[in-house]
């Protein structure tokens, strides 16, 4: 691995200003297939968020929380498995068995993993020197965001550089995915701005096929496309769309219906190791934690009518 003069890995060198800078803005964007942090809106009239506590490493498994007014149905024991699961690469095995058998949740699950992997794969010694420099650090969040990264390691052990876990390949895995069924790819493909059909017709009818599912993957997938990038195109992704708001309330849309957005899922660990932004509360949950550190106080009753619209479709009720 490269090292500058100071011994400090070169690709170590903006993530660490960024979290330098964590004091004055509340979240760093950061754009990556799937399971990627976005940009959260500051707020110069509220405090930023000070220093973080480290999140324990998990010992029990995730809870999908039911929410009362959304009878929802519970996640399949494959859906579970994704955060439940202490071996990935295992895990990563039975889902190929099924993909070529042809399950679509099967392959889209498969894409879920890889990009979770995927940082830990590339490089698997250069993971572990990095997470030992993060420790020297002192930074103000570095026991969380080492917590959350020893999940990854421990859960993605057994992935190498051969199993070639890059951009391309979970890109194709996603093609795959959606062309055999998948709502939840094919709205990831569209936040990738790689849909199955380049036109405003079918981004149309996507969304409402979204809109119409329980999937809380599909939600979470198609949160990205929502954001700033959607900005004058509400007449094609719908009124829930073209802010950073937006964006966080499709994702916390997909809390409510079942997502897995627990400290320690995949969701807030993909925060915390791509983009150090980790809760100073170890119980927070996605919802909290952007609540409390993303969403402007003049925002928060914008966020809600948000969310309520998104549920508000025949599909989110049941």
């Amino acid at each position: 691995m490269h090292r500058d003069n100071a011994g400090v890995p070169r690709k170590l060198l903006l993530p660490m200003m960024l979290v330098g800078l964590l004091g004055a803005l509340a979240w760093m964007p950061l754009r990556q297939a799937g399971l990627a942090p976005f940009a959260m809106p500051t707020d110069d009239a509220a405090p930023a968020p000070a220093g973080t506590t480290a999140l324990p490493p998990s010992t029990t498994p995730a809870v999908l929380r039911s929410v009362a007014a959304h009878s929802t149905p519970m996640q399949s024991p494959l859906r579970r498995a994704f955060e439940d699961s202490t071996d990935l690469f295992a895990y990563s095995r039975e889902l190929l068995a099924l993909s070529a058998a042809g399950d679509a949740d099967a392959m889209w699950l498969l894409s879920l993993v890889q990009d979770y992997c995927a940082g830990f794969a590339a490089d698997p010694a250069g993971y572990a020197q990095d997470s030992r420099v993060i420790a020297t650090l002192g930074l103000s969040n570095g026991g969380a965001m080492l917590s959350a990264r020893q999940r990854v390691q421990q859960r993605c052990a057994r992935f190498v550089p051969q199993d070639g876990l890059s951009l391309p390949t979970i890109l194709t895995q996603r093609q795959r995915a959606a062309r055999a069924g998948s709502l939840a790819a094919e709205a990831a493909l569209l936040a990738m701005d790689q849909p199955l059909r380049d036109d405003d017709d079918y981004r149309r009818e996507l969304v409402q096929r979204v809109l119409d599912s329980d999937d809380p993957f599909a939600f979470f997938a198609i949160a990205p496309v929502m954001g700033t990038s959607a900005s004058g195109r509400r007449d094609t992704l719908g009124e829930v769309s073209g802010s950073e708001l937006s964006e966080i309330a499709w994702r916390i849309a997909s809390c409510e219906l079942g997502m897995d957005c627990s400290p320690d899922g995949a969701m807030m660990t993909n925060y915390c190791v791509n983009g150090g932004i980790c809760s100073q509360d170890e119980s927070q949950d996605f919802t909290t934690f952007a609540r409390d550190a993303g969403v402007p106080r003049q925002g928060a009753g914008n966020v809600d009518e948000m969310v309520g619209t998104l549920l508000s479709h025949p599909g989110a009720d049941g």
